[in-house]
């Protein structure tokens, strides 16, 4: 009996610290260096010429991407000089192939050059985005 409770327990911690290595990550901001003259055409996804631009890339059957919504939209009242694109994955795929979105929500900002800064998988922080935002609005 003991050596079943004692094995239960051991797949429990195991399937915790596996899950917290694989989610430690989720909607933390990172810094995308990117090329000085590897902006893309701000006609080409609609980006903002006057200021930064956060695209969120989502679907309809995508829970968490109502979170990403609403927290960008957050931002983005604070913020008015930032813009927000919304692209849905199913109707766009090869967008999000070409800015490798492989897991949903995923979040972009753009400078007003059109070049990428900043990237988020899962659900970021409105902070966490101010926080980006701030060095591209000056």
């Amino acid at each position: 009996m003991t050596t079943v409770l004692v094995t239960i327990v051991g797949a429990v911690v195991v399937a915790t610290v596996a899950g917290w290595l694989l989610t430690r990550r989720s909607g933390r901001v990172r810094e995308i260096h990117s090329d000085p003259g590897g902006g893309i055409d701000a006609g080409e996804l609609a980006l903002s010429r006057s200021g930064p631009t956060i695209v969120h890339f989502s679907a309809p059957w995508c829970g968490p991407c109502d979170r990403v919504r609403r927290v960008v939209d957050q931002v983005c009242q604070d913020l008015a000089e930032v813009a927000h694109l919304e692209i849905d994955l199913d109707a766009n795929p090869a967008t999000a192939r070409r800015f490798s979105v492989l897991s949903l929500p995923t979040t972009l900002i753009f400078d007003v050059e059109g070049r990428q800064r900043y990237r988020a998988s899962g659900v970021p922080k409105a902070a966490d985005l101010r926080s980006a935002l701030q060095p591209l609005l000056a």
